[in-house]
């Protein structure tokens, strides 16, 4: 296990914070710990409106603080349940510029109980800055968070 790996999987077992502020906690870590990720945020679904939230974040401020199902790479994700890594976000169609600085992206969904209850999305000033070892490292992340979340945790009061 890395060394990142090991503070992430402390920061879970401190029992003196609450689970939103592990979340955020979490960010932050991410944020300062890997030069590459520009941008660490948590989105939220809301099933009903078909709509994603953000979260706890790190990094610079967005406006895109709540995203359709289907719009830009994090909404994709909603719908398709599966990892989306962009090496260059410039060649996207379907991308919402949350900064001219941002350059790519990569979003891997968290699943609780086999539903997709929102994503973590990092972001890079870097054409290519993520490959397969940030995905499995992601996976892993969102497999942490999972394990560790409280069945009374609701994701949407814990919005920014």
């Amino acid at each position: 296990m890395t060394a990142i790996q090991e503070q992430i999987s402390e920061l879970f077992k401190n029992e003196t914070i609450d689970f939103g502020e592990k979340l955020s906690a979490l960010c932050t870590l991410l944020n300062q710990s890997l030069p590459h990720y520009t941008w660490v945020g948590f989105y939220f679904a809301d099933h009903l409106s078909k709509t994603l939230h953000l979260g706890p974040y790190s990094g610079a401020e967005t406006e895109h603080t709540s995203i359709p199902f289907g719009k830009g790479i994090c909404g994709q994700v909603a719908v398709s349940n599966q990892n989306f890594l962009v090496p260059d976000v410039m060649t996207q169609d379907n991308y919402i510029a949350c900064s001219v600085t941002v350059k790519s992206e990569l979003v891997v969904p968290l699943f609780i109980d086999d539903l997709n209850v929102g994503q973590i999305d990092i972001d890079s000033d870097q054409i290519n800055a993520f490959d397969q070892t940030d995905e499995r490292f992601l996976e892993w992340v969102n497999k942490e968070v999972a394990k560790h979340w409280p069945s009374d945790f609701n994701p949407l009061a814990h919005l920014n």
